[in-house]
């Protein structure tokens, strides 16, 4: 959408009124998937399995966000939840980055960490970023569940996604807000099917 010669409050309420569009758009077009998203992750969980996610960025940030809510908690006082963002170890990353090149630095910790049966969560707003994608592509082989978070158009992360939850909107900042969002909902789910509330 595009912005007007808007100052200040008046600003924040068109923000805020957009974002709220797109939210109930998203809440129309992506509760089935969402549900399904968390159904996995709670099954994956359930049998003893983890979750590793990866993103760029504020999806980075998103990654860890919901790491930490399945590590932590949400809503019940329980046992914290296998969950590892694979962008939290410096030396890792740098390493891998230096030895193989930063398209790598997702698909090689997946090939070290992940199991048959664990869930992987892509997000990425462009569905194109290729360390992303190559991550995805190296949990396929190795037999993991695949979930995405893109933007409206889902690039390449598309085919290598089990769940795919594509926010409705091409603007990345309301891409981020639809992530989040569903990262929530995915944990609250999750949390209440292992533990009741």
């Amino acid at each position: 959408m595009e912005r007007q010669a808007e100052t200040g409050a008046e600003l924040v309420r068109a923000i805020f009124a957009e974002s709220a569009t797109i939210h109930e758009m998203a809440a129309e077009s992506l509760s089935d998937v969402i549900a399904a998203a968390a159904t996995a992750l709670t099954e994956a969980l359930r049998a003893g399995n983890k979750v590793l996610l990866c993103g760029n960025g504020g999806s980075a940030a998103d990654a860890q966000h919901i790491a930490a809510e399945l590590a932590g908690r949400l809503r019940v006082d329980r046992r914290g939840l296998p969950a590892i963002a694979l962008t939290v170890n410096p030396s890792v990353m740098t390493a891998l980055a230096n030895d193989y090149g930063y398209d790598m630095v997702f698909a090689r910790q997946v090939e070290a960490l992940g199991r048959k049966g664990d869930v992987l969560v892509g997000i990425s707003t462009s569905g194109s970023s290729t360390n992303v994608v190559r991550a995805l592509e190296a949990a396929r082989t190795a037999g993991l569940v695949t979930v995405g978070l893109v933007g409206q158009d889902a690039g390449a992360m598309a085919e290598l996604c089990d769940h795919l939850v594509a926010a409705p909107t091409e603007d990345t900042q309301r891409i981020q807000e639809i992530h989040i969002a569903a990262g929530h909902a995915i944990c609250e789910i999750v949390e209440a099917a292992l533990f009741g509330q």
